[in-house]
């Protein structure tokens, strides 16, 4: 986790070298693992501007306190949009993904849970609409040149 979270600060670091990279205009997405490991990298790195965690939660395992994202969240104040399954058997509702999103530290305007039928996946044509929104809320809406 150590290092999979020095490879994202790396690669923040290289994208606000580059000129056509607008670096006030980052966001964080993770779906499964990495929106589990979201309120880490999100606690840990105050670059993003926006987070989407898709069919997370919180940890399901015994995890070592360096790095269990209970010990994150409360830290987290990037707003954060949770797009999860109602019937999840990786993330439950009750036991992992509702946990999570009470113990963000995000104020409650700048967060939201967002629940669909169905598992361990949100389908890609229902999470499009609420994402986008999402992102032109905290963003700004995408400028298109033509």
């Amino acid at each position: 986790m150590i290092q999979w979270h020095k490879d994202l600060a790396r690669c923040i670091d290289y994208l606000e070298k580059r000129a056509d990279i607008d670096k006030g205009r980052l966001a964080y997405y993770g779906y499964s693992l990495g929106a589990r490991a979201g309120p880490i990298f999100t606690a840990l790195d105050t670059r993003f501007r926006a987070s989407l965690l898709i069919a997370g939660g919180l940890d399901y395992a015994i995890t070592p306190a360096e790095v269990d994202s209970l010990n994150f969240a409360p830290r987290v104040k990037t707003p954060t949009l949770m797009l999860n399954g109602r019937e999840d058997f990786r993330f439950p509702l009750e036991v992992l993904q509702k946990p999570l999103f009470r113990i963000l530290g995000t104020p409650e305007r700048d967060k939201r849970h967002v629940l669909f039928p169905g598992g361990h996946t949100v389908p890609r044509n229902e999470l499009i609409k609420p994402a986008l929104e999402w992102l032109d809320r905290y963003l700004g809406p995408v400028e298109t040149t033509g």
